[in-house]
């Protein structure tokens, strides 16, 4: 008998790339078990690992997915609390397939689960999450002859040790503000730090305390508000830099010692150079909001940029198709190829700790010349058609001298001296402008040409 509220809900909390929605009343267990089993039944894993955040809901939904899992042949690794990257890790270095209780940033009624198969290899709506999604909402669940066995084991010092083998952290000692933001880095940040030794580098924590509440504020660093606290501890503690997770640790943002956010573009182009170092010639890649300075460095360094969509699925096929070293995006997601290409903010992190420890200046100076270019970051603007409006900025800017545009992913329109981007949300009636430009007068020039044409024209 099909479970109908369970059918409605699948409808609505299938994603294109993860399940997401609000507990209890789109996400429960009957829900989580029923995923469980049909991840089982469209992908045959044999064994898969799972793994959960801080969430009040998250062990209890686990648990049922791995029920289901079970009830339908497959073997369950359950890992425990984890980090996003942790669950990757697990799925890498157990060569098994995985699914990761989260929500991510989303705020405290929000649960998720991102599913991959073995080494950490996605699954979205076009690689059997849309096929797992149809038998939820049909109810078909399957009982195999052999229940599979679910098992628990503890990854995190196996996890810990392999991101010092791909970026130990050597040199000078360092004095490290980070913000858990009450999320999973408040799980994993102490074990990688206790690794890594008091005499490297001295740990100030902030928001450790596992609470899936997020009684301190939101665990999204993309959100600059979230990182007011890190800010001011940065300059009261005269820390050499600042660290701030999201929800599930998979992303990870900086602040200079100056109490400064850093951009993940500059980041993203601090690691390239890394990376790069160890393989002359690589790939990397950048997806097309990150600034221009990425391909530029990486181009001079001798490698090869690689231009993709905005959005991890795109990121991991290109640079499976690639083989690119690395990838980075605007968002603080980076990908590593070492890391099965999946994404790890502990890892950036650690990457960015091992840069300026082996460097005689502060961060601010380090990363001077990777900050090319004034990014105006992330402009939302609601309108009725969207595409009626990038058409109407392409006629206009396409006419213009010295221009060129191209709609790999929305619209990008590239100047010598600046360049902007509008892309449609998924889910809203929203246009998101992200504009660059030489200086801070070139780009609020375009910026703002570009947001007066939208919202002239977003009715």
């Amino acid at each position: 008998m099909v479970d109908t509220r369970c059918a409605e809900n699948a409808g609505a909390v299938f994603k294109a790339y993860d399940v997401r929605g609000t507990v209890p009343d789109q996400i429960d267990e009957p829900l989580a078990r029923a995923t469980g089993n049909a991840y089982v039944q469209v992908l045959d894993p044999g064994t898969v690992v799972v793994g959960y955040d801080m969430r009040p809901s998250s062990p209890g939904l686990a648990q049922a997915f791995a029920e289901g899992a079970a009830q339908a042949g497959a073997d369950v690794v359950l890992i425990g609390l984890a980090s996003t990257d942790q669950l990757y890790f697990a799925s890498g270095h157990l060569g098994h397939a995985g699914a990761m209780f989260t929500a991510s940033h989303n705020p405290a009624q929000y649960n998720g689960i991102k599913l991959c198969r073995a080494h950490a290899v996605p699954v979205g709506s076009e690689s059997g999450l849309a096929e797992i999604r149809d038998l939820v909402v049909a109810g078909t669940t399957v009982t195999a002859e052999q229940p599979g066995n679910i098992t628990e084991t503890d990854v995190l010092e196996a996890y810990v040790a392999h991101l010092l083998t791909l970026a130990p952290v050597t040199g000078r000692r360092l004095t490290v503000v980070a913000d858990a933001g009450n999320g999973m880095a408040g799980h994993t940040a102490p074990a990688v730090f206790e690794r890594i030794g008091p005499d490297q580098v001295e740990l100030v924590p902030m928001f450790f305390e596992l609470d899936g509440t997020f009684p301190n504020h939101e665990a999204n660093p993309l959100d600059e508000s979230t990182l007011a606290d890190l800010k001011r501890r940065v300059l009261a503690e005269g820390a050499d830099v600042g660290l701030a997770f999201d929800g599930d640790a998979d992303r990870c943002f900086l602040v200079d010692e100056q109490g400064r956010a850093v951009s993940p573009s500059t980041i993203t182009a601090l690691i390239a150079e890394r990376e790069l170092a160890k393989e002359p010639g690589a790939s990397v890649i950048h997806n097309l909001i990150t600034s221009r300075a990425v391909p530029e460095l990486v181009t001079e360094l001798g490698g090869t940029p690689v231009r993709t969509r905005v959005g991890h699925s795109y990121i991991k096929a290109t640079m499976a198709e690639s083989g690119a070293i690395f990838g980075g995006e605007h968002s603080g997601h980076f990908y590593f190829r070492d890391f099965w290409r999946a994404d790890s903010g502990m890892l950036a992190a650690l990457h960015a700790l091992a840069a300026l420890a082996e460097a005689d200046v502060p961060l601010s100076q380090l990363l001077a010349r990777y900050e090319r270019y004034v990014m105006s970051g992330e402009i939302n603007s609601e309108v009725a058609d969207a595409a009626a409006v990038m058409d109407a900025l392409e006629a206009e800017y396409s006419a213009r001298e010295g221009v060129a545009t191209d709609r790999l992913d929305g619209l990008s329109v590239t100047h010598a001296d600046w360049s902007f981007n509008v892309r449609p949300s998924n889910t809203e009636p929203l246009l998101r402008l992200n504009a660059e430009g030489l200086d801070e007068q070139t780009m609020a020039a375009v910026r703002d040409d570009v947001l007066a044409r939208i919202r002239g024209g977003a009715q």
